[in-house]
């Protein structure tokens, strides 16, 4: 796929899922973060379904979608991706701040919503904040996406697995804030939309305006002579 065509593709991702979140975020504050059906459906099934070893490896899981892990996925498929010294550190650079940018951006729609958590005697985990958009939901799917885009870039052979492993990682991270009875799963839901978006828009900017990869500074490359 060119790079006007990845542009028009990422810009159509970003446009459906902005319009999603926005129709999701004006229902959650129609309802002043009142829980819908759905919410409070998944909170009384996960307090039915709570051994002690699911919870456990619930916590190690969401923790996995915050702090330095999703920052080292990132900088790690940034430093693989590029083909020369200064690629990769433009590409890692650039990953990490689409992911850092987008949880600054949910940070102030989080502020703006001002939802309310699930009552905190069904939490099995700390939490702080507001709950619409979750935070942890947000980071790892935005930094799945990054490191799906490196793979798809760069893995010549088995990046269907890889691919299928880390977005069921993203997933994954979203499903134990459910769970684990810190998040209303519209909250989640939003997550994911708003990671889709924010990552749709980065691609479109990306692939519009920024030099291609091969290139140096911008300017084409000059083929080489046949000997």
């Amino acid at each position: 796929m060119d790079r006007k065509r990845t542009a028009e593709f990422a810009g159509s991702v970003a446009f459906g899922a902005w319009a999603a979140f926005v129709v999701l975020a004006l229902v959650v504050t129609g309802r002043h973060g009142a829980p819908l059906a759905p919410d409070r459906a998944l909170l009384t099934w996960s307090l039915g379904h709570r051994p002690a070893v699911a919870v456990a490896v619930a916590r190690g899981i969401t923790t996995t979608g915050t702090g330095i892990v999703p920052y080292a996925l990132v900088l790690a498929a940034g430093l693989a991706v590029g083909r020369t010294r200064r690629q990769r550190l433009v590409a890692a650079l650039l990953g990490a701040g689409c992911l850092a940018l987008g949880q600054t951006a949910r940070r102030v729609v989080m502020e703006l919503v001002t939802r309310p958590r699930p009552p905190r005697a069904d939490w099995q985990a700390s939490a702080s904040g507001w709950s619409f958009p979750s935070g942890h939901t947000t980071t790892a799917a935005l930094a799945a996406g990054l490191v799906i885009l490196a793979i798809g870039t760069r893995a010549p052979r088995g990046r269907a697995a890889w691919c299928t492993a880390v977005a069921c990682w993203g997933l994954a991270v979203g499903a134990t804030r459910v769970f684990l009875g810190v998040h209303w799963c519209t909250d989640v839901i939003g997550g994911w939309l708003f990671a889709a978006g924010w990552l749709g828009l980065c691609v479109c900017v990306a692939a519009r305006w920024l030099p291609d990869a091969g290139t140096r500074d911008g300017a084409p490359e000059r083929p080489v002579a046949a000997p």
